[in-house]
């Protein structure tokens, strides 16, 4: 396992061009979710308001969220299909109404499909975070490449319909591994070069896996590119302590830590102030500031 200050070394090098703009890696990074949905397994029907929207926008930017990332289709396992129109709808209000009062915040767009994507840049979005990296889309990754975006690539097999059944794997890190190197290729041979990777925590794995994974992701530096990690609420989390996702914070901030030790540099959380104190933490005890 590699040493946390020769992670923070290797990180120290990690940039992200975001549309003119450097952002460096160099100490972790939070990005703030925002899920514009009825249905999401936490915080479904909080944020259906414009108002809302803004109050929840202000209170992560003010604790230290550097992207925002807005999701208007639940990913959630078994989560219901909506059709392209009704997705465009949730998320275009709300990235519209972050753009023009939060200019300052990166805006991700949390979706599989290339003309959300599209319409979400368009309105003011910076990255895409596509949970099948281009996948269940094959026109995202042209998408990408004309809109010169930094792209989020994600480990998943199935969809949200059909994950849980689909976690049968010869060698789980390799197969990881092996899925986002060739994924890096194929963005590299498209002109895409800010890429972000993320192992699918909860994405057609067990939760068995999840740790697995989690203890193993150090690995993942083989493949040079900046890592984020989303663990926030999840069930590996809530039923292994037997609990709800609403009682999942104190887990979160506990493998949000080991995350950190083994290289995560962004981490994807529902509770930004609680993951600024883990890294603000975190960067005190590396030194990694």
């Amino acid at each position: 396992m590699k040493s946390w200050l020769e992670n923070k070394i290797f990180y120290q090098n990690q940039t992200l061009n975001i549309r003119g703009r450097l952002l460096h890696l160099k100490e972790p990074r939070i990005m703030g979710i925002l899920n514009v949905t009825p249905d999401s397994f936490y915080d479904g029907g909080r944020y259906d308001s414009e108002t809302t929207i803004l109050e929840q926008t202000e209170k992560m930017m003010k604790h230290g969220a550097t992207f925002i990332d807005v999701g208007g289709y639940s990913s959630r396992p078994g989560a219901e299909d909506i059709p392209m129109s009704e997705e465009i709808r949730r998320i275009s209000i709300a990235i519209k109404s972050i753009a023009k009062n939060f200019p300052e915040a990166f805006i991700s767009i949390d979706t599989f499909r290339s003309q959300v994507a599209k319409a979400a840049v368009q309105e003011g979005a910076a990255m895409i975070n596509d949970i099948s990296g281009g996948e269940q889309d094959p026109a995202m990754l042209d998408i990408v490449s004309s809109l010169q975006v930094p792209y989020v690539v994600m480990h998943m097999r199935g969809d949200p319909k059909t994950m849980n059944r689909l976690t049968q794997y010869d060698n789980l890190t390799k197969d990881v591994t092996d899925f986002l190197h060739a994924k890096i290729y194929q963005l590299n041979s498209l002109g895409i070069k800010d890429i972000i990777i993320d192992p699918g925590f909860g994405f057609a794995k067990t939760i068995e896996q999840n740790f697995y994974l989690l203890n193993s992701l150090d690995y993942l530096k083989i493949l040079n590119k900046p890592l984020l990690v989303g663990l926030s609420r999840k069930s590996m989390i809530w039923k292994t302590l037997s609990t709800t996702p609403e009682y999942a914070l104190n887990g979160t901030s506990c493998l949000n830590t080991i995350a950190l030790m083994k290289g995560a540099s962004i981490l994807r959380v529902h509770d930004v102030q609680e993951a600024s104190e883990v890294c603000r933490l975190f960067s005190s005890t590396t030194g990694a500031h």
